[in-house]
């Protein structure tokens, strides 16, 4: 068994092509052992040459509600009343701890997501007002 490490594009496809020609071999045989090793090394090249950012809380919700086959109706008692919700899921309102403590719970989405900082949608009597304070000036 030859391993080596992944320094480029041309290491990371052979190794797809061997993980990919390894497919289904039996844990604690020699190839599944050469699975295991080529997939951890897989990974890190991955995780140093293609970081991928946390979601945008507001879309993990949404995500996670499809994936239960639920709606934003599911949500009251996890975020508040109906109109916190509506609130929320506009992105009028940002999330609270104890809303991110209940999603986590709940329909276990990491914390870690849902405590990324998101936009807020601008209010039109703040952007109205912030226009017309600019023409004042």
């Amino acid at each position: 068994m030859q391993v080596k490490p992944i320094r480029n594009k041309k290491d990371y496809r052979a190794a797809l092509q061997r993980i990919e020609d390894l497919w289904g071999a039996a844990r604690g045989t020699e190839d599944g052992d050469l699975l295991d090793v080529l997939a951890m090394l897989v990974e890190a090249y991955e995780r140093e040459h293609f970081p991928m950012d946390c979601p945008d809380p507001i879309e993990a919700i949404k995500f996670r509600l499809d994936q239960m086959g639920k709606d934003y109706r599911d949500l009251v008692g996890i975020i508040g009343q109906r109109t916190r919700v509506y609130e929320v899921m506009r992105r009028d309102r940002p999330l609270s701890l104890s809303m991110i403590r209940n999603l986590n719970t709940e329909l276990q989405i990491p914390a870690g997501v849902l405590i990324q900082p998101f936009c807020l949608r601008q209010k039109k009597a703040s952007a109205a007002l912030d226009s017309h304070e600019k023409k004042r000036a």
